[in-house]
């Protein structure tokens, strides 16, 4: 797996970890509809791990719905799958925000091409900590 690759992965087990601890998600009585929402969830992490190609449609879906049934919970999950995951979830990231991950998407592409290794969460950090 790359440094990007696993990053994401991470990011995505986190994300269902936290889910995982707060309302509804952590009912005994869960409903079905919550219930089905944690398996999707849980389904894409094994479909990423996998580096299946469905998981990248699987992911913008699952973000999209977070946003839309459990707003009070999209912080609990990195903005990072915002990115990764694209097409709908960009419409839930401000502008300034997008730029950056270009900026980042641009100098791991640089590196790439010029044959250098790209610590991806280095660069991040740098690039987002910035004021």
């Amino acid at each position: 797996m790359t440094d990007f690759h696993t990053y994401h992965l991470n990011l995505l087990k986190l994300g269902y970890n936290n889910l995982i601890k707060q309302e509804p998600f952590n009912s005994d009585e869960a409903d079905p509809v919550d219930a089905e929402f944690l398996e999707q969830f849980a389904q894409l992490i094994r479909a990423f791990e996998a580096h299946e190609p469905v998981a990248y449609d699987d992911g913008q879906y699952l973000m999209a719905r977070l946003v839309r049934a459990y707003p009070q919970l999209v912080p609990l999950v990195a903005r990072d799958l915002f990115w990764l995951f694209g097409g709908d979830c960009l419409h839930f990231m401000p502008d300034e925000e997008i730029e950056r991950f270009q900026q980042l998407d641009e100098q791991r592409a640089q590196a790439e091409e010029s044959g250098q290794t790209f610590d991806y969460l280095a660069a991040r950090t740098r690039l987002f900590n910035q004021h």
